[in-house]
């Protein structure tokens, strides 16, 4: 099966320190730090914002694989992962993720889209990783094509 790795560096303490995330491919390489993990500073990433977007295109790629296979390919799908970073005990914790899908496809009617959203929910590689997330909310919005 395939597989992709995923870096990350960090150098120093946790507050005063830095550090960089990058993907095999080349395609990310940013940095991140404590002010970007926990105090919303714009210049750079974070891991809760990454598995947002791991969470959100996997989610999206799977989505569109069941709608193909229904005879309704999407137009556009586009999905978006909140993720919210709580406290639990001494540290911090995922405690929910919040999904909106908005899909833009011809003929099909809202209870089917509804019907495979929480599918592809269930289905999603990147959404069966993260199970031990307390809640991951969906909601599937139909754009009439």
């Amino acid at each position: 099966m395939a597989f992709t790795t995923g870096n990350a560096v960090w150098n120093g303490g946790l507050k005063n320190g830095n550090g960089t995330v990058s993907t095999e491919s080349g395609a990310l390489n940013t940095a991140y730090t404590f002010r970007t993990r926990f105090e919303n500073d714009p210049n750079g990433t974070n891991p809760e914002e990454l598995i947002g977007a791991a969470l959100a295109s996997c989610y999206s790629m799977f989505l569109s694989s069941l709608l193909e296979q229904a005879g309704h390919p999407a137009d556009s799908i586009r999905t978006s992962a909140k993720v919210h970073l709580g406290r639990k005990g001494e540290g911090p914790f995922i405690d929910r993720i919040d999904v909106t899908t908005e899909v833009q496809v011809a003929g099909l009617s809202d209870e089917d889209l509804q019907q495979h959203a929480q599918t592809a929910k269930k289905g999603c590689p990147v959404s069966q990783a993260l199970g031990g997330v307390p809640e991951i909310t969906l909601q599937a919005l139909l754009k009439n094509a």
